[in-house]
């Protein structure tokens, strides 16, 4: 197949950065930590996607979008979100006047005016019982993209074969979101979007994610160096390990996803740890900082929404918060694309229907390794907990009948798993 030619770009609104938090009583204090905790978790991942979980200004619903065909939602209630949970969260490579200048020629010239959805995760939680799964999909990745109605109301036409991060520049967050609900099948009804400066932005305010080399990383066009050995990465420095490329495993966009999973796992370990959830001024500071830094679909403009969500994955055990990039194979038209491995993606898709407990027998991925000790999948006994990452003693492991074995083509790992990305030195050359 042939890519079509690209449609038109729709109208864009610039991104509002105002808003104010006031002082929470000690209950609200809770709620809200325990979304923020969440939210951060998804900030991570890919680098580049997250939504805003506290009191929510008028500026920050004021700047919501529409999903297609979204319908209106009743009342939130008190408890945690009844039934599964779909949100989509899309990292893209706006360029804001402050941060212009990080980034050389991308925000140069014509490719300044393009808006891309350079990172796409799906996050996936149960019902009954909780378990998280966040899905990793390739901004290569070539797939059937729908008609989208864009912000401004105009309609893009369906087109048989292009990029997936061409998809937000096509029809904004909700053209992203009825691309990947085509492809899954899955119903999406929340959405958020986050950029680079809003990256650099929210690692600042957790003060950084402990990161693991195993080699020497350096990437002359991202300005990333880092030696091997465990880093401290926030700000620029965290941006630059996520979108490093050209730096880790086999220079391929699937090698910085694995990547990302690994900053994402770490960064699940820091945010759900009592050190943070137990500090006000970090809880403030990440709340406010995420408020200013996020577009959220208009279903996630309800505070009570995004602390449900919370509540609905705060008692996750890591073993059972698992990353996964969805499964692909190369494009047989060029060798720098990848299309869907569709057998395999049914069989992880049936297993999320079906609500079993993911067991990965693949690889972590081609940009990272796994550190030892390390769990894995059937290392017998896992720990579980009534809150995420805390330990209170051994439970049996999943039975055949809850659980599925993935194929081996699904690369990924869990939040309690150590990985550690395979560094290397790009100079620009080849």
């Amino acid at each position: 197949m042939s890519q079509t030619t690209k449609p038109g770009r729709a109208a864009r609104r610039p991104l509002a950065r105002h808003g104010q938090l006031r002082s929470p009583n000690p209950f609200a204090q809770l709620l809200k930590g325990l979304a923020i905790a969440i939210a951060v978790v998804l900030v991570s991942g890919a680098g580049v996607a997250a939504y805003a979980v506290t009191d929510l200004s008028s500026s920050f619903a004021g700047r919501s979008v529409k999903l297609e065909g979204e319908a209106a939602a009743p009342p939130p209630g008190i408890g945690a979100y009844e039934g599964d949970v779909n949100l989509l969260l899309v990292g893209t490579d706006q360029c804001e006047p402050a941060y212009d200048a990080l980034f050389g020629n991308r925000c140069k010239g014509a490719d300044a005016a393009s808006e891309n959805n350079d990172v796409n995760m799906l996050l996936h939680i149960s019902s009954n019982p909780r378990r998280v799964t966040v899905i990793s999909f390739p901004r290569d990745m070539m797939l059937p993209v729908p008609s989208c109605t864009r912000p401004n109301g105009s309609t893009s036409s369906p087109a048989s074969k292009l990029m997936l991060n061409s998809t937000y520049d096509i029809g904004g967050l909700s053209c992203v979101a009825k691309t990947i609900t085509q492809l899954t099948g899955i119903q999406i009804p929340f959405a958020a979007k986050i950029t680079w400066g809003g990256v650099i932005q929210i690692t600042n305010a957790i003060g950084g994610v402990d990161v693991c080399v195993s080699g020497h990383l350096k990437d002359r066009l991202t300005g990333l160096d880092l030696t091997a050995g465990t880093h401290t990465i926030q700000g620029l420095q965290a941006l630059q390990f996520l979108r490093t490329r050209h730096g880790v495993g086999d220079g391929s966009d699937l090698g910085r996803i694995s990547n990302q999973q690994q900053y994402m796992s770490r960064l699940v370990q820091k945010i759900m740890s009592q050190g943070v959830l137990s500090n006000p001024a970090t809880l403030y500071k990440l709340a406010s900082t995420t408020v200013q830094n996020v577009t959220p679909s208009e279903s996630l403009t309800n505070p009570m929404t995004l602390v449900q969500i919370a509540l609905a994955a705060k008692s996750v055990p890591f073993d059972q918060f698992v990353f996964v990039q969805y499964p692909t194979g190369y494009d047989p038209a060029n060798p720098n694309r990848v299309v869907p491995n569709r057998t395999a993606a049914t069989q992880l898709l049936t297993a999320l229907s079906q609500n079993k407990q993911l067991q990965l027998t693949g690889n972590s991925g081609v940009g990272t390794v796994q550190q030892t000790p390390a769990p894995t999948a059937s290392a017998g006994p896992t720990t579980a907990a009534p809150t995420a990452g805390a330990t209170t003693g051994p439970t049996p492991s999943p039975t055949a009948t809850d659980s599925a074995a993935l194929p081996s083509t699904i690369t990924g790992t869990t939040a309690a798993q150590q990985t550690c990305s395979k560094g290397q030195v790009y100079n620009g050359n080849g």
